[in-house]
C-alpha cells in the first residue's frame, strides 16, 4: 500500500476515517492506481484470530466427545443390568408356576400335563414380547433363512423343499433369530 496524499476537499462523513477500506458512496479521485481492488476476505491479521478461533471449537468438540463418550461407557453396564433384569422378571412368572405343577404333581398327575403346557405356552409368549416369535409351522416351502434341515424325507404327498415336521422350534424372525427351526424337509421325487 502506498501512502498518497489526500485530497484536502473532500468531504467525509462523521466517524469515517481517511484509510477506511468500509467507506463507500465517497466522492473525489480513485485509489485503484495506486491500491489493488482485493475481494473482501480477512487479510493477514484476522487469520490467525480465525485458525485460534476454530482450533478452540474443534478442541471443545473433542472434549465434548470424549464426555460422550465416558458418559455412555458408565451408562451402558447400567442399562444392560436393568434390561437383565427386565427379562428375569418376565420370567419369574414361569418359575413360579413350574414350581407349582411340580408340587401338585404327586396328588393329580394328569393336571400337571396341562399345567406344564401352560407354563410353555406362557415362556413362548414372554419370547414373542421379546421380539422373538415361535416358529414351528409346517407344510411351508423350506427357507434357508428360517430352517435349518437336519433330515430329508421322500414325501410323495408334499411339493419337493417342503418343511414336512418340526423336530426343534425356531425363534425370531430372519436376520433376527435366536435360532432357525430344525426342519424335516421333502426332497424330491425321482
Amino acid at each position: 500500500m502506498t501512502n498518497s496524499p489526500e485530497p484536502v476537499d473532500e468531504p467525509r462523513s462523521e466517524g469515517e476515517t481517511p484509510n477506511d477500506p468500509g467507506a463507500s458512496g465517497s466522492a473525489g479521485p480513485s485509489t485503484e492506481a495506486t491500491e489493488p481492488s482485493e475481494p473482501s476476505e480477512p487479510s493477514g491479521p484476522s487469520e490467525p484470530a480465525e485458525s485460534s478461533e476454530l482450533r478452540d471449537r474443534w478442541r471443545r468438540a473433542l472434549a465434548d466427545l470424549d464426555n460422550l463418550r465416558k458418559r455412555h461407557a458408565k451408562e451402558l453396564p447400567r442399562e444392560r443390568e436393568a434390561e437383565r433384569a427386565r427379562v428375569c422378571t418376565d420370567w419369574l412368572p414361569v418359575v413360579d408356576n413350574l414350581e407349582l405343577a411340580l408340587a401338585h404333581a404327586e396328588s393329580d398327575s394328569g393336571s400337571v400335563v396341562q399345567g406344564v403346557k401352560a407354563v410353555r405356552d406362557q415362556a413362548v409368549d414372554i419370547l414373542h414380547r421379546l421380539g422373538y416369535p415361535r416358529d414351528d409351522e409346517t407344510g411351508v416351502p423350506f427357507d434357508p433363512a428360517r430352517h435349518e434341515v437336519v433330515s430329508v424325507v421322500d414325501d410323495p404327498g408334499t411339493e419337493p423343499g417342503t418343511v414336512v415336521q418340526c423336530l426343534r422350534p425356531g425363534y425370531g424372525t430372519p436376520g433376527h433369530q435366536l435360532r432357525p427351526m430344525a426342519a424335516v424337509v421333502s426332497k424330491r421325487q425321482e
